[in-house]
């Protein structure tokens, strides 16, 4: 069963045309690229959450923030640590200014939020874009379907049925591409929201020690 879908499959996209293949190409090549976009953001969320978690158990139990820097060493991808190491020299020392504090810390922040959400874009356009360049495959099809029947002598369904299923998979292709990278850009966008609601709180944190000093 699934060979013969699987030979069905290749049957229509041999009978597509020039402009019909150009689009499934182009649905192609975004489908792939998001799909390692896809890839390569869960493994990094994962060990930003991993490091992450492992960073306020250290924060939690650090006698100081020199303790506290030098335990963090080998955290790598949580951008905590970044976040961190920006302020520490400045909260450490009696009487310093919290506002140059916070200002360092939410560039900080800033930065390696942006960093984070490199790439994130293209996932935004492939999910609002491939629809409409699957739809555009489907509308040329069809009308090239149409002015083959204007010539004929005689239309039907069985005639014009393969036609129409061809120039739908323009729209099954562009649909592919689309659903899984809108998921995915939903569920980044909320894990890198959470993310920044860490570097926040730690950087209420490290405000606090710094008070605590004056």
């Amino acid at each position: 069963m699934l060979i013969e879908s699987e030979n069905v499959l290749v049957s229509m996209l041999q009978k597509t045309g020039m402009i019909s293949k150009i689009v499934l190409g182009i649905l192609l090549v975004f489908s792939v690229w998001s799909w390692g976009i896809i890839l390569a953001k869960v493994l990094l969320l994962r060990k930003v959450d991993a490091e992450s978690h492992t960073f306020w158990r250290i924060f939690r139990r650090g006698q100081s923030l020199s303790e506290i820097g030098t335990a963090c060493e080998t955290l790598r991808f949580t951008p905590l640590v970044s976040v961190f190491n920006s302020g520490a020299p400045i909260a450490a020392r009696k009487g310093s200014n919290t506002n140059a504090l916070q200002r360092v810390m939410q560039r900080t922040a800033s930065s390696q939020l942006t960093a984070l959400e490199s790439r994130l874009t293209f996932l935004a356009t492939t999910a609002s874009a491939a629809p409409f360049v699957g739809l555009f495959g489907t509308v040329v099809a069809i009308l090239n379907s149409f002015q083959s029947l204007a010539g004929a002598e005689s239309a039907s369904l069985k005639a014009v049925g393969p036609d129409i299923a061809d120039a739908l998979l323009a729209t099954a292709f562009g649909l592919f591409a689309a659903i899984p990278a809108v998921i995915a850009y939903n569920q980044f966008v909320y894990r890198l929201r959470n993310i920044g609601g860490q570097m926040d709180d730690l950087q209420s944190e490290m405000l606090t020690i710094a008070e605590e000093k004056q």
